[in-house]
């Protein structure tokens, strides 16, 4: 496993590289929110280095499947409080880190042109509970939980939530969730598709995480990425929408290297063997 170091910004700005760890193997990368010592809320750096860092691995062909995790025993408890409250104190109300830092991370990860894995272990509360919801699987365990925290501080909902939400557990149950804001237990989760997998075992949920972005490493990436753009514009936009959403994306996949090579494998009756182009 390598170790890559997250993106520096200009001099001033406050980020260190320790509240988001990068680490690779082969074309899988993992990035661990690392401030376990407060539930790995997100401050001001800590957002800057998932933003910046997305952009980067965005950018990168060799780079073919993102995990996302949280250090220790949670996912992330969502927008730090004590950071937001010192702000609070000094006379900001307007909440611009929406607009820095939140929206661009969900931006990122929605639009990612390669599978996202989200391993949940504990709570993803908040804006951490918006991302996860973001990604292509999410992985918990029995400790596994949610809360749509967003109304208990008396905030709407950011991070793509209002958008995410309502696609996978439906529009009643996304008023629920974010109007009562109440956690959401593992096998709830499960249940109604907040978790693609439910594990017996909390330690289990990041290897197993690992094990399926290595499995969609090695897949077709191109193929990979044009289905999620498909789905993006299908699942809000009308038949024509996709129908011309899924033209575009057979035009460019059927003239990349992967499918050339997996008709020729199929043929030949023979596993395929995909480079990412």
């Amino acid at each position: 496993m390598t170790a890559i170091r997250p993106p520096q910004p200009p001099p001033g700005n406050g980020l260190t590289a320790d509240s988001l760890l990068v680490d690779r193997t082969g074309a899988v990368v993992t990035l661990t929110l690392n401030r376990p010592e407060a539930m790995n809320a997100f401050t001001v750096d800590l957002k800057e280095a998932l933003r910046d860092t997305l952009a980067q691995l965005e950018s990168d062909r060799s780079v073919r499947a993102i995990v996302l995790t949280g250090a220790g025993g949670a996912f992330s408890g969502g927008q730090d409080l004590r950071e937001h409250a010192s702000l609070l104190e000094a006379g900001s109300t307007d909440l611009n880190t929406v607009q820095l830092h939140y929206n661009p991370i969900a931006q990122r990860l929605a639009s990612m042109p390669k599978p996202v894995i989200a391993a949940v272990r504990g709570m993803a509360a908040g804006a951490g509970a918006s991302l996860a919801m973001l990604a292509d699987f999410r992985i918990g365990g029995p400790k596994t939980s949610f809360l749509m925290a967003f109304a208990n501080v008396g905030l709407a909902g950011d991070s793509g939530i209002s958008w995410s939400l309502p696609r996978i557990v439906g529009h009643a149950k996304a008023v629920e969730l974010l109007l009562l804001a109440q956690p959401v237990r593992a096998e709830e989760a499960y249940r109604i598709g907040m978790l693609s997998q439910l594990l017996e075992d909390d330690e289990q949920v990041l290897p197993a995480a690992h094990e399926l972005a290595e499995r969609l490493a090695a897949g077709p990436t191109v193929a990979y990425g044009a289905i999620k753009r498909e789905l993006f514009i299908g699942d809000a936009g009308t038949l024509s929408d996709a129908l011309a959403a899924e033209a575009q994306a057979q035009a460019i996949c059927g003239a990349t290297a992967d499918h050339r090579g997996a008709v020729e494998s199929f043929l030949n009756k023979q596993k395929p063997t995909y480079q990412g182009h």
